[in-house]
């Protein structure tokens, strides 16, 4: 394909403008003084070796990219709680200044490797001097435990291409379980864990107050 820069820029503008908004939920919570159930988010476009790969992979020629290959923009919102990742879910399907036309939840029906995590495919209208562009981009939410899994598999990923062996392959399926029983502890104790965030910003917002 040619024109790579001018293809591509709009899948960056949404990627910016995304994050901003999505950084925006966060100091919402924090300037009401409440338990924010976003840690901090994250946002690429994928590169060109990778849409061309995924698009031989999948069959998908050139000039059906835009419609076909949903991650061209990508971000990761991550929660420190599973329940932070249906709350989320839940105001993402609020907002009124972009379509949701699929979620995928890999939480309640994992993938085979182990991989868990919550996909919300978007339409989002960027504002370009040619008018309005709608494009394809994919949120995934997690929890910081399964984000450490998911890099880790992906990185090992490259080195096997997808060729795990048999032994890493049953390693990595019990790290998995190992980082969703970490899940599922941190929400039994949930509850201590937020009153003592919220007792140490207290307590250095104090600290801060003193010195000026």
């Amino acid at each position: 394909m040619k024109h790579w820069d001018q293809f591509l820029a709009p899948y960056k503008q949404a990627i910016d403008e995304l994050k901003v908004k999505l950084r925006g939920m966060r100091v919402q919570f924090d300037l009401d003084s409440d338990h924010s159930p976003i840690e901090f988010v994250t946002g690429r476009v994928k590169p060109i070796a990778s849409i061309l790969d995924k698009a031989n992979q999948k069959g998908i020629p050139l000039d059906k990219l835009e419609e076909e290959i949903q991650d061209i923009a990508g971000l990761r919102i991550m929660c420190q709680f599973v329940e932070d990742i249906h709350l989320v879910v839940r105001l993402l399907r609020n907002r009124n200044d972009f379509e949701i036309l699929e979620e995928r939840d890999y939480i309640s029906h994992k993938k085979t490797s182990g991989y868990r995590s919550y996909h919300v495919v978007i339409q989002y209208p960027v504002q370009t001097i040619h008018g309005e562009k709608k494009i394809l981009a994919e949120i995934q939410i997690r929890t910081l435990a399964m984000n450490f899994w998911a890099t880790i598999e992906h990185s090992l990923n490259y080195k096997y291409k997808g060729m795990f062996p048999s032994d890493i392959q049953m390693r990595l399926q019990r790290a998995a379980e190992a980082a969703f029983r970490l899940d599922e502890e941190m929400s039994l104790i949930r509850g201590e864990i937020k009153e003592a965030q919220a007792f140490f910003t207290r307590k250095k917002e104090l600290k801060q107050q003193e010195k000026s």
